[in-house]
């Protein structure tokens, strides 16, 4: 969450007024009630948020949490739980006695790269995804032994990250000096770039000893890795040190292994020598049993037709349902009414039309390279020219040029009104550059893929 507190951090402010504008709050109001707020740490993937006055907690926590965590989310492009508290409520937080106990755990889930959302317990089986479960139980409670490595596949927002990271949360509650770190190939791969170039104080040798004495690694979208032969070679050989070991290997991605394109013949059968399992789409009982479990963990009280009503119209994949169902209550609680089937179907209309393949439009381009940066639109629609926001822009407008076929001074238009000369100078760059960056390729390949899947 390290990265991802920083971006808050500095965006904190920005997130405060969206507060305000978004909860149409007079100026004294504002001041009174969410200019004073604290960011003061993150614990797992929740935000502690100080108050300076104990009695303000439970009226910002009843009429601004939800609003305050849409705020981070349309600045930041970051989903987060927040937990609103005071100086005394720190104490509880972080408490004298377990010192040695608990933030060693703590330390493991961080250095291991999980979200603390993703266990067993939150995970709700069905049909369409019982056999993947019961496989990563089997891997959690034998690592090394059984079904390694264990390969998942399925479409996005399924729960396959879910399923990986349930793996290593168990393992470490078991032990906790069990080293484990959860990657995506993207990660993988600039991390091997990195240390090629001797970037970030890592040299091969160090990025090598970093995989191959893990106890478990689980890596992300295997897909986006497949292709790259340096990359490829140093996974392979990775994958075989840890295989050889016996240390436990989960893999994810959006397809089998026989079905991705280039894969070499020898690092196929080793994805094959195990075992693999698919996540399919969940049926509508499992989805009411995903709402519900969603229902439970963040504290709602929803009416059975609404929870149905949701489930028979959001068939897609778990992130957009429960996404759904957080939009429904979040409105529900700013405009002070209760959740009912008439606003769910009026906010709910947009999601639920017959699904058609996503129009490739510069419009939708520049939102998948800003959600994938970390950035906001407005960020990349800024005259700001700092190097975190340039490269990116100059992405979004190099792709809109490849993938459509929209003049590019109706780019320039949606990129902050930017003129012909800048649009071409800022795909020009970024063809020069793709002649020799690995990482840059590496993420264009990405984008690409997310942008037409």
């Amino acid at each position: 969450m390290a990265k991802d507190f920083n971006l808050i951090k500095e965006k904190w402010e920005e997130i405060l007024l969206h507060t305000r504008e978004i909860n149409e709050m007079p100026d004294v109001a504002y001041n009174i009630w969410i200019a004073p707020l604290k960011l003061y740490d993150s614990i797992g993937d929740q935000l502690i948020i100080l108050v300076e006055m104990k009695q303000f907690i439970s009226m910002i926590r009843k009429r601004y949490a939800e609003t305050l965590k849409i705020s981070i989310m349309e600045i930041t492009g970051i989903y987060t739980e927040i937990l609103i508290t005071d100086e005394e409520g720190l104490k509880e937080l972080y408490p004298k006695k377990n010192q040695e106990e608990k933030p060693g755990l703590e330390e493991a889930l961080k250095n291991a790269n999980l979200n603390s959302r993703y266990t067993f317990d939150s995970f709700v089986v069905g049909s369409s995804n019982a056999l993947a479960h019961a496989a990563c139980v089997a891997a959690a409670e034998m690592p090394g032994e059984q079904y390694n490595p264990l390969y998942i596949y399925g479409g996005a927002g399924l729960g396959k990250t879910h399923l990986m990271q349930s793996v290593a949360h168990y393992i470490l509650q078991q032990n906790k000096n069990a080293k484990i770190r959860y990657v995506t190939s993207e990660t993988f791969i600039n991390e091997f770039v990195d240390s090629i170039r001797n970037k970030n104080n890592i040299s091969p040798a160090e990025f090598r000893r970093k995989y191959r004495e893990l106890d478990v690694l689980l890596i992300d979208d295997i897909q986006f890795l497949i292709g790259k032969e340096g990359t490829q070679e140093e996974f392979f050989h990775t994958f075989n040190a840890l295989y050889d070991n016996r240390k436990q290997i989960i893999i994810a991605s959006d397809k089998p292994p026989k079905k991705i394109d280039n894969i070499e013949e020898r690092l196929l059968s080793r994805f094959e020598v195990g075992l693999t399992v698919d996540i399919q789409l969940p049926d509508v009982e499992t989805r009411m049993a995903i709402l519900r479990k969603k229902e439970e963990l963040e504290g709602y009280n929803i009416d059975n037709e609404v929870i149905k009503y949701i489930a028979d119209n959001i068939k897609s994949n778990v992130r957009e349902l429960e996404g759904a169902l957080t939009k429904v209550v979040a409105k529900s609680r700013l405009i002070k009414q209760p959740v009912t089937l008439s606003l769910a179907e009026e906010l709910l209309k947009d999601n639920i039309t017959p699904a058609e393949k996503k129009e490739l439009t510069p419009k939708w381009i520049i939102e998948v390279v800003a959600e994938h940066h970390g950035l906001s639109l407005s960020d990349l629609v800024s005259k700001r020219k700092n190097k975190e926001i340039v490269i990116p822009r100059q992405i979004a407008m190099y792709l809109c040029r490849e993938m459509t076929s929209i003049p590019l001074n109706t780019v320039g238009e949606l990129l902050g009104g930017r003129d012909h000369s800048t649009i071409i100078h800022g795909c020009d760059k970024i063809s020069k550059e793709l002649s020799t960056n690995e990482q840059l390729q590496s993420t264009i390949e990405v984008l690409r893929k997310k942008i037409s899947p």
